[in-house]
């Protein structure tokens, strides 16, 4: 699977049936290392079924058969607390950003490619819907991820500290950088 058409991906929004595949991908050794707590993190997804959080939860499809976790998020939303102590970064980019998260839920399709064609697409669909800031945050130390984000065109903006929990992490805040742009990611006022 070293290279994957977009005709093979497709996303649907994420539905309560989908709670039980969900808490499966939470608990696995590569979800846990980078996602928090798997009953914390399903509560937060419950919280977007049930309109308590804007953030909009898909779930990414290879061949029709779900094989990921993907989201994303209304910067302008999380410009209060608790966001603000948890990640101060959101006050440093526009607000009409949005955030992605995304996680393969199957390790065995880790390194493949999957992850790269998933967020190109998913990328695309945002951009075709308006949306021209868009950011991702992944751990500095996940090197994979950062590569994955790197092909898809995401350029390191700043690096920040995110905090859950009783840890300080630090985290590259990226932004997407359209093809025909500059290779400078730094946002202009």
């Amino acid at each position: 699977m070293s290279s994957i058409d977009d005709i093979r991906i497709s996303f649907r929004p994420v539905t309560s049936d989908d709670y039980p595949l969900l808490d499966s991908w939470l608990n696995t050794p590569h979800m846990r290392e980078w996602w928090g707590d798997p009953e914390t993190e399903l509560g937060y997804i419950r919280d977007m079924l049930e309109g308590r959080d804007t953030t909009r939860p898909f779930l990414f499809l290879l061949d029709n058969a779900p094989v990921g976790y993907i989201q994303y998020w209304y910067i302008a939303d999380h410009l209060d607390e608790p966001w603000l102590s948890k990640a101060p970064w959101v006050t440093q980019v526009p607000t009409d950003s949005i955030g992605v998260d995304m996680a393969i839920g199957d390790a065995a399709l880790l390194s493949k490619g999957l992850g790269s064609a998933v967020l190109k697409a998913f990328t695309a669909r945002l951009r075709s819907e308006g949306y021209d800031n868009i950011l991702i945050d992944p751990d500095t130390s996940n090197a994979r991820a950062i590569r994955a984000y790197e092909k898809v065109g995401f350029r390191p903006l700043i690096v920040s500290r995110e905090s859950s929990e009783d840890e300080d992490t630090a985290v590259l805040i990226m932004r997407l950088v359209s093809e025909d742009s500059q290779t400078n990611s730094e946002f202009t006022p």
